[in-house]
């Protein structure tokens, strides 16, 4: 009966493997990404989410503050960092910042989601007052904040390692870390790109630091600019191996590239075809990750609503005010009700469920 489902006759051993909870290997991620039958590897990947949370999709009332796009690093795939000084940089006080969470008190928040640049002068303390500051507004919410690259920088800023400075940060209100910053693991990518970040093995060691702290984490990767196929999945065989060890990660979330206003400009971007793919190969091979989410802001709201058909389980939350990808040209809202996240899901055939930052539910809304 599978043989029906999949067009192309290279899935078929892969199906088995599926059937059989079987890891796949780098070739098998290859051979997906290199089939046109993308509603095959749908469904294959589809087997896998359903065998984890059938037909429920997750969704988070969350509010996002990027607190200052000044940064040191100059990723050419970037069109939020500035240099200090430079037109459109920025950087927000600590009262801007509180301001920013009072005026959603009103609103039944349960994350407040905070990434910035990796500033040149901010003091430590800044960061620290910050969590302080916006906890003894919100002490019930969870903030999950800056990057891996960001702790590396403020490791560094501060003298201290990166395990001193996440317990410090997690004494002061820090509840874990998103997971952005890891772009692709490719060495040839990331020396033509981004050649000043963290590299691959600073990124992954302090993700595995906050999980041995008991502090969770997402990863991410970008995708659809000069990476290869066999890049893509190497990337992910990493974050998998990281995840055998410390068992830390929530979600993968694989990130579109957007290439208006970066140095990159000249390149398409990926394809919605290449979206849905690249969701999907992302569940079948990253068999211990619990849940893979579609970032919404950067697919757009019904791309993200397909791609629940495509072995995703999550669709990120209300986000309100987003910065990142809107300075790179996207066009999708700055922010979505609960009621239209609901609607989305549903219409997909979902069960909308809504959860905290580490899956536990807040409510479920009925079948």
């Amino acid at each position: 009966m599978a043989s029906l489902r999949l067009a192309d006759p290279a899935l078929i051993p892969i199906y088995e493997k599926v059937k059989e909870k079987q890891r796949l290997s780098a070739a098998d991620g290859l051979t997906l990404f290199q089939s046109s039958d993308l509603l095959g590897v749908g469904y294959l990947a589809n087997i896998v989410r359903e065998r984890l949370h059938g037909r429920r999709a997750f969704y988070i009332y969350n509010q996002h503050i990027n607190y200052s796009n000044v940064c040191v690093n100059g990723c050419k795939f970037c069109a939020f960092g500035r240099e200090a000084g430079q037109e459109g940089a920025y950087e927000m006080t600590l009262q801007e910042i509180c301001a920013k969470v009072e005026a959603r008190l009103h609103e039944p928040i349960t994350e407040i989601h905070i990434v910035g640049g990796c500033h040149p002068t901010l003091p430590f303390s800044f960061y620290v007052e910050m969590l302080r500051s916006i906890k003894a507004l919100r002490p019930e919410v969870h903030l999950q904040a800056f990057t891996a690259v960001e702790v590396a920088h403020l490791a560094e800023q501060n003298g201290s390692s990166v395990a001193d400075t996440l317990q410090t940060l997690r004494d002061a209100g820090l509840g874990s870390l998103p997971g952005g910053g890891a772009e692709v693991f490719s060495t040839r990518v990331r020396q033509a790109l981004c050649p000043q970040k963290l590299g691959p093995d600073g990124w992954l060691s302090v993700a595995q630091t906050a999980h041995r702290l008991g502090l969770n984490t997402n990863a991410t990767m970008l995708y659809g600019h000069m990476e290869s196929l066999e890049e893509r999945v190497d990337h992910m065989l990493q974050l998998r191996k990281a995840q055998d060890e410390t068992g830390g990660f929530l979600s993968f979330i694989p990130l579109a590239f957007h290439p208006q206003n970066t140095a990159l400009d000249h390149l398409q971007g990926p394809s919605a075809f290449d979206d849905l793919k690249t969701l999907a190969v992302s569940r079948l091979l990253l068999d211990n990750f619990p849940h893979i989410k579609a970032f919404w802001i950067m697919l757009g709201p019904k791309m993200a609503q397909l791609s629940l058909c495509f072995g995703v389980d999550d669709v990120d939350g209300t986000v309100m005010e987003e910065r990142i990808t809107h300075m790179a040209g996207a066009q999708t809202p700055q922010g979505l009700t609960r009621s239209q996240l609901e609607a989305l899901i549903r219409e997909a055939g979902c069960v909308p469920v809504e959860r905290d930052t580490l899956y536990r539910q807040v409510t479920e809304a009925a079948a």
